[in-house]
């Protein structure tokens, strides 16, 4: 069954075309992390991020595809795209100018589009800057310097090189979006951290053979992974469904409507965008700090090392904000509640209007408090038993739900496309993706 839907695939030109479309520029991508930025000494930053494992830099590394640790055209990643549109649906909030923006459809949208890349180019510069800075003062555990010639002039190369890299995925991630499959930001984060997959399983591999992991540890660790994988897909799916009944009309001669159904509200309404941002939030002022060799600056950074209590007690804070920061302007109950009333549809024993925006409401808050328990738990208990064990640092559960949460998303619009021009999809008709299509 499952071959047969892989084979639909390629039966319908459009979806094909959009597959390999969006290959092709994850492959763009790819070979972008491999281009090194001018005057860096390779060897001596290789050796830098050696004693740097398992710290905030291998964090931003990981979200980074490896970009960092080469210090690649591609180094800042997709990091200060997501943290320019933070910023602006924060300011939608608190911005009159931008809240009438958001909701002038599509028009609306795409001028806030435009400010967010003006906000990504300079948040890139800021952060190139840094991380400029912050090299020249660096150096491999031998004592050989990053930088090769120190200066102004590396300084001005190195943030045209990183933000022009930073503009280009941001340029890559929309035309997947447009023209390919899936959320293209998402799925670049996505190709990073499968990216990465093999270096860390062959870091296992080598922590077993020189015994610093016993054989009883890793099949614990293959478990729990294992769980965490089916707590993800069977969260990612649920539903709390309330159920609508439509009253009867009549339109001339005819009868219309009188059908039972439900609207669908999902525990984790805002996917994985809460564990992103989180992390962008975190990493962002805590990269520079660890750049900055000012003794204070580098106790913040160190504070702010992944499985720290500060930076566990932050990131869970930042994922419970975010689920029911993004949940608020994705889902506006009291649209819900006009819609149905306007359409003849009401929840059978509460009020039309607004005594039903309110039962939603209600019922929306509880399970998004399930939902952000969910993604917290899974995201920082794996993190914390990980790094009590020294496991590799790509393990963690942040990495994993990005990783399930965005290949179900796949998935659902493969399926959307498919169903639509009537091929079976992936699964039985039981069992089908109920993602977020």
């Amino acid at each position: 069954m499952v071959g047969g839907g892989f084979g639909n695939i390629f039966k319908i030109p459009e979806l094909k075309k959009r597959l390999l479309y969006t290959l092709a520029l994850l492959s763009v991508y790819r070979i972008g992390v491999h281009i090194p930025t001018p005057g860096i000494d390779a060897a001596a930053l290789a050796s830098f991020f050696e004693k740097a494992k398992g710290t905030l830099l291998a964090l931003f590394d990981m979200f980074s595809g490896g970009a960092l640790e080469r210090l690649s055209v591609f180094a800042l990643g997709i990091m200060p795209y997501i943290s320019a549109s933070i910023i602006f649906q924060l300011l939608t909030v608190v911005i009159p100018h931008l809240g009438r923006l958001s909701k002038e459809g599509e028009q609306g949208r795409k001028k806030i589009t435009q400010y967010t890349r003006y906000g990504t180019v300079v948040l890139s510069i800021i952060q190139g800057f840094g991380i400029a800075v912050g090299l020249e003062s660096m150096s491999s555990p031998g004592g050989a310097p990053v930088v090769i010639h120190p200066g102004w002039g590396f300084r001005l190369m190195t943030v045209i090189t990183l933000t022009s890299g930073t503009a280009f995925i941001m340029w890559l991630g929309e035309q997947i979006t447009e023209r390919g499959i899936g959320n293209g930001i998402s799925l670049i984060i996505f190709a990073g951290i499968v990216a990465r997959m093999p270096d860390a399983v062959g870091n296992t591999f080598r922590l077993l053979t020189t015994g610093e992991m016993g054989i009883f540890l890793v099949l614990i660790l293959l478990i729990l992974m294992v769980a965490v994988v089916g707590v993800i897909v069977f969260m990612e799916q649920g539903q709390r469904r309330i159920p609508v009944q439509y009253a009867k009309r009549v339109v001339g001669r005819r009868m219309y409507g009188g059908q039972s159904t439900h609207l669908p509200l999902k525990i984790n309404t805002s996917g994985v965008i809460p564990p992103i941002f989180a992390s962008s939030i975190i990493m962002f002022p805590a990269t520079i700090a660890s750049f900055i060799k000012i003794p204070w600056m580098q106790s913040v950074a160190n504070a702010m090392r992944p499985g720290s209590f500060i930076y566990e007690f932050l990131f869970v804070g930042f994922v419970y904000f975010f689920c029911y920061f993004y949940t608020a302007v994705t889902f506006n109950p009291v649209d819900v509640a006009e819609n149905m009333k306007k359409h003849g549809g009401f929840i059978p024993g509460i009020r039309p209007g607004k005594r039903t925006s309110e039962y939603i409401d209600r019922v929306l808050t509880r399970i998004t408090l399930g939902g952000a328990t969910y993604v917290s738990a899974v995201c920082v208990l794996p993190s914390i038993l990980i790094t009590k064990f020294n496991v590799p640092f790509y393990f963690g559960g942040t990495a994993l739900l990005i990783v399930v949460g965005v290949a179900l998303d796949t998935i659902a619009q493969i399926e959307s496309h498919m169903l639509a021009r009537h091929y079976e999809g992936f699964l039985k008709k039981s069992g089908a993706i109920k993602g977020r299509y």
